[in-house]
């Protein structure tokens, strides 16, 4: 796809741009213990050592990084052995992870380019999509095949210096994310690229440069080419990184929510316009505050909030049939949990607590003898509670409901007999949707 906007200038391979210590903000005080050690050692053996990647970018922007990964020319074997607390994993892309305790410092050997006929054993291809990448090459070639250029930056442990094959220096400043080559080519070589690419912009504030955002709206359906448990796994880096609502409104824009999601995009779809996307907008909301306060957060409530309008559509229709509630939540959960699991794989040891955050929302609606006593005893009492309460808070639940619960975790021995005596609440109809209020509550995250 050819690119027309004046900012983005065309990357050609030859000497890169150099940039010497003094004259950017990179300090060794500022990069990991580990990450030193591998660098240093590196270099004491006669290997090229590079930060690259994410730190580099973060540094450079005055950010603490999340992770330090190192390139080299070291091949994964290689730097085996020189690290004996070092393990080689992957398959499709074979990396060296030297382990400090709980600390891993990734170390990747310079990818080549290889040809693009994906014949060769070591890089492999089916339908443009690359399925095996263990070609190795030189520093260049390594930084071409990486996939934004603000991601394409190199620290030389040597010297300090700063290395730029991409003009991803150019794009820091600018505030701009732009993928290195034809952008259709690389999102079909990787299309979780496509969800990288909303994570940066969401994550850095920067703007998605033209060629790089066009191809988001027409290619989402290759992410059904990616296996479901990565899917999981890269979802997770986008709803639980403190962002997440901002990332669920970009994934919507561009189309990629409804191949991840189609069931809740359906439903979503068809909201009236008093209530467009609510209740999700006020879990990831909250979610994103607990982030941002260093409270736990679990993906089983995370998944609980996303699967929630197809689950609670299903549970009524089924009930209108003349389900009893109780089954008709249980059976609503298996239907939808198993029209998803072939897109985005959600472990059972997070789908069964997710399921059982869904079967508690009936069961807060019996509040009479010794049942309240009961439930609050449930391992996922609490996470049911405060899923009541974004339901409530959202116009989906009867704010009195939630407010009882409040009441009583808090109440005395003797109010509590008091609040669950038979009659002591009118029965109330069944009431309808309303508008949500501007207030916003607390969630299990």
């Amino acid at each position: 796809m050819q690119d027309s906007d004046p900012h983005s200038a065309p990357i050609r391979p030859g000497q890169p741009r150099v940039v010497p210590r003094p004259e950017h903000n990179i300090s060794r005080a500022n990069i990991s213990e580990q990450a030193l050690r591998v660098l240093y050692r590196l270099r004491q053996e006669n290997f090229q050592a590079h930060l690259v990647g994410g730190g580099v970018r973060d540094l450079l922007l005055g950010h603490e990084p999340k992770d330090f990964d190192v390139a080299t020319d070291a091949t994964p074997e290689q730097v085996r052995q020189v690290f004996r607390n070092c393990r080689l994993i992957g398959r499709r892309f074979r990396l060296a992870h030297v382990h400090f305790g709980r600390d891993i410092i990734e170390v990747a050997t310079f990818r080549g380019s290889g040809s693009d006929d994906g014949e060769d054993a070591d890089r492999q291809m089916r339908d443009g999509l690359i399925v095996r990448d263990n070609i190795y090459g030189s520093i260049e070639e390594d930084a071409l095949r990486r996939d934004f250029t603000i991601n394409a930056l190199y620290y030389d442990i040597a010297d300090f210096a700063l290395i730029d094959y991409a003009g991803g220096i150019d794009d820091l400043r600018a505030g701009r994310l732009r993928l290195i080559g034809d952008p259709v080519k690389r999102y079909r070589e990787d299309p979780v690229r496509m969800l990288r690419a909303v994570r940066f912009a969401c994550k850095l504030g920067f703007t998605i440069e033209p060629a790089t955002e066009r191809p988001l709206f027409e290619l989402g359906h290759l992410l059904r080419d990616i296996p479901a448990a990565r899917l999981f796994d890269e979802l997770l880096k986008l709803f639980h990184s403190g962002y997440g609502l901002e990332v669920f409104e970009k994934l919507r824009h561009y189309g990629l929510f409804g191949h991840l999601f189609p069931a809740t995009e359906a439903c979503l779809a068809r909201e009236d316009h008093d209530f467009p996307i609510t209740f999700v907008s006020r879990g990831l909301t909250n979610t994103d505050k607990r982030l941002a306060e260093d409270k736990p957060i679990t993906p089983a409530f995370l998944y609980a909030i996303l699967l929630w309008e197809p689950v609670r559509r299903r549970w009524e229709e089924l009930v209108a049939h003349g389900m009893a509630s109780i089954e008709a939540i249980l059976l609503a959960s298996s239907e939808i949990c198993v029209d998803q699991q072939p897109l985005v794989a959600i472990p059972k040891r997070f789908s069964l607590p997710m399921r059982e955050i869904w079967a508690l929302q009936p069961r807060l609606e019996q509040r009479d003898g010794k049942r309240p006593y009961r439930l609050m005893t449930h391992p996922r009492f609490r996470a049911a509670y405060d899923f009541l309460v974004l339901r409530a808070e959202a116009g989906e639940a009867d704010p009195e409901l939630a407010a009882w619960w409040t009441r009583f975790q808090d109440a005395s021995s003797q109010e509590r007999a008091r609040m669950t005596e038979p009659g002591a609440r009118r029965k109330r109809r069944p009431r309808r949707r309303r508008k949500p209020s501007g207030s916003s509550g607390e969630s299990a995250g």
